[in-house]
């Protein structure tokens, strides 16, 4: 029973502007996003790995700047005003991409694209959208430093309602991977072992964890 209120009870993830992990892995591309509308061609690329925060800070943007968010099949191209893309290197329209990157340079315009490859890593057959995509101005986030992993991982706790020990954090940080969606695997692993047994989320049971772990990993080698 304890066990289905706490899945009950998790919380869902959170957009706010106070709830984002601010770091040095994050903050050229935070000021990219700042200096729009300056941005050459109105156009930015908003890079990095799954997990590293693209969304959280493409929705801060689009609620600074008023901006719209279009699919990258199937897009509108009468909207006027800033829009964001996200994921486009999953799949898009070469037409619509195509006249979107031309608006956005109009006054009141503006393009947001989200992506986990460069845009000269995107396959595309239209030889002008291939040109204007090597020409796109790009901000790249890091893989967390220590201060955007460990703020990560209480943003996670937090989500499952967990209060680990004080240790617990700081141990973790120094020896997960360093990505948002291992971290939220780890949290998880706590979560659920931490229920079934009753224990505390202890620097103990997170030390066994991450050595099960490392023991399952071996006997695939």
């Amino acid at each position: 029973m304890a066990r289905q209120l706490r899945l009950k009870l998790r919380r869902p993830p959170s957009y706010e502007r106070d709830d984002f992990a601010a770091g040095p892995s994050n903050a050229a591309a935070r000021a990219a996003l700042g200096a729009w509308p300056g941005w050459h061609g109105g156009v930015l690329v908003l890079v990095g790995p799954e997990g590293v925060g693209k969304t959280h800070l493409a929705r801060l943007w689009t609620e600074n700047v008023g901006a719209l968010e279009l699919p990258a099949v199937g897009g509108d191209l009468t909207e006027a005003g800033p829009v964001l893309i996200e994921d486009v290197d999953g799949g898009f329209d070469e037409e619509f991409l195509f006249h979107r990157i031309n608006m956005a340079a109009r006054p009141g315009g503006g393009l947001l694209l989200t992506a986990r490859t460069l845009p000269s890593a995107w396959p595309v057959n239209l030889a002008d959208l291939r040109s204007r995509l090597n020409a796109l101005p790009v901000a790249e986030i890091e893989a967390p430093d220590d201060e955007v992993l460990e703020a990560v991982l209480r943003r996670l706790f937090v989500r499952c309602n967990i209060t680990p020990h004080d240790d617990v954090i700081p141990y973790l940080v120094k020896r997960i991977e360093r990505s948002a969606p291992a971290a939220w695997a780890l949290v998880q692993r706590l979560d659920a072992v931490s229920g079934e047994t009753h224990r505390p989320v202890s620097r103990v049971l997170a030390r066994q964890i991450l050595e099960d772990e490392t023991e399952n990993l071996d006997l695939f080698e």
